[in-house]
């Protein structure tokens, strides 16, 4: 085998070339596989080599070649579907001069083949299909990585994805996972009365959340629109409009740096309940993730990049304040001055500037010097009006709204809060927004008249929540990375 790739994709295509002179078609589909590696080891693993001679069953499977050994008259290949891996025995005396002689000059690592026939055993013992018939389905013109696992720049592995998959199993498990994680968060909302529903992914103003978001522009209506950084206004027009329990899982857009926990793209799962409190969201939140726990996991202990976490509820619940001040072991009062807060800022070398609300200089405090140390589920209360416009008032308290984030191995999971429902509140606090828009922050959220006209309908109290799934897949399959959990993540274009 050539040690230059180029040569060896060479090396290829004249197999490639061969196969056509000889009217083999590389590329039919014609093949249609009755069965799966993992059908075949669930029903004979406990089967000894005798036994398995007695079986008159026909096994037809698919896969690529992962493994190939050649020893004359006879062959060893390892085939990988989408259920894992079984050895394949090829024989010239099972299939014929012509169609052994056509695998054995043509057929290669990588390529995908299709085989059928009865279980067996070989010598070694292991669990086998005896091929009686044999077909060449794909012939892979680049050869396969033979040391991915060894291979530093993981840049490749995100880019190429199609060869992470192939090539290391434990990948697409996490993937797997993924999916196992989605359809149970969508069963646990139907089961409770929630309606999935969906809701324009770009729109007119960049409303929901406090991000910079894209833009984009409609050539027929000649428009500037937005792709969504949130779906929670929309979200909440459907409880004016009656439909009390609902829940969107979606894609969303910011703005914003790549890094180990953020992707521009990423998944949420967005719900919200009528005549529910940020209470009842808590024990929801709870709920959900227990059964999660329970579902993928078969335990409410989990280890994450070696921290070990319980998920057992009651989750911890501790105010903002309260956090922030056993961390900085000052009175929670000293939190409530906004001179004392810039101080604080200066003394732990946490930059922020002069014209912050209190409300964001706290919130900054705490990003730096509480969230990174809440390993163990905690959720987090009470946040400060300024950084919450569409959270309700807490009752006899001005300065904060009923709101919680969940933190999990120092991370945040969700955000939820009780809904601000009272249209002219939202009247002032888009005002605000506007405001700050208008002093250079970029991201903050526009006015949208129609959503504080929907609110003047009248809609219910209730009690809102967004879920990041990329970050609670990260937890479940312990990585390290949203790349590591996102199919495609972003990168850089090639150079």
């Amino acid at each position: 085998m050539p040690d230059n790739p180029e040569e060896q994709v060479e090396q290829r295509r004249r197999k490639l070339k061969g196969l056509r002179e000889q009217g083999v078609n590389p590329y039919p589909n014609d093949f249609h596989p009755e069965n799966v590696a993992s059908q075949i080891h669930a029903a004979h693993s406990e089967h000894s080599a005798e036994e398995l001679e007695k079986f008159d069953t026909r096994y037809s499977i698919a896969g690529r070649v992962m493994a190939l050994r050649l020893f004359g008259k006879v062959a060893f290949i390892k085939l990988c579907d989408r259920s894992g891996a079984i050895q394949v025995v090829v024989e010239k005396n099972a299939l014929g001069d012509e169609i052994f002689g056509v695998f054995k000059k043509f057929v290669e690592v990588g390529d995908i083949v299709g085989a059928a026939g009865p279980p067996m055993r070989t010598r070694t013992g292991e669990l086998s299909v005896h091929a009686k018939e044999l077909k060449l389905l794909t012939k892979s013109l680049r050869p396969l990585p033979e040391k991915w696992h060894g291979l530093k720049d993981v840049e490749i592995r995100y880019r190429r994805r199609y060869l992470d998959l192939t090539v290391n199993r434990d990948v697409a498990e996490v993937f797997m996972l993924r999916a196992k994680i989605i359809r149970h968060v969508r069963s646990f909302l139907e089961e409770r009365g929630f309606l999935e529903v969906e809701t324009p992914m770009m729109h007119s103003l960049a409303g929901g959340a406090t991000a910079r978001p894209f833009v984009t522009h409609h050539n027929a209506l000649d428009m500037e629109l937005f792709m969504r950084v949130a779906p929670e206004l929309f979200l909440k027009r459907l409880l004016v409009g009656g439909l009390e329990r609902v829940y969107e899982l979606n894609r969303c857009f910011r703005n914003e740096g790549v890094s180990t926990q953020h992707n521009p793209e990423f998944t949420m799962i967005e719900f919200y309940q009528a005549y529910a409190t940020y209470t009842d969201m808590m024990e929801l939140t709870e709920a959900l993730i227990c059964s999660l726990a329970d579902e993928v996991k078969g335990a409410r202990q989990l280890s994450y990049q070696g921290q070990e976490i319980e998920l057992n509820p009651p989750f911890r619940r501790v105010t903002v304040h309260q956090a922030l001040a056993e961390a900085l072991g000052v009175p929670a009062e000293d939190l409530k001055d906004e001179q004392k807060l810039q101080k604080l800022a200066d003394e732990h070398g946490v930059a922020v500037a002069d014209d912050w609300p209190a409300g964001k200089v706290l919130m900054t405090l705490f990003e730096e010097k509480v969230e990174p140390g809440l390993v163990q589920p905690t959720f987090i209360l009470d946040f400060p009006l300024d950084v919450s416009p569409l959270s309700r008032k807490k009752e006899g308290r001005e300065d904060l709204v009923d709101r919680f984030e969940l933190y999990i191995a120092g991370r945040e999971m969700a955000n939820a809060f009780s809904e601000l429902n009272d249209p002219d509140d939202q009247r002032e606090r888009f005002k605000a927004q506007m405001e700050a828009k208008a002093q250079g922050d970029e991201e903050a959220m526009p006015y949208d008249e129609d959503y504080v006209r929907a609110l003047e309908y009248g809609m219910p109290p209730a009690g809102g929540e967004g879920i990041g799934i990329d970050r609670l897949v990260m937890l479940l399959a312990d990585v390290p990375s949203i790349r590591d959990v996102i199919l495609f993540p972003l990168l850089r274009p090639e150079r």
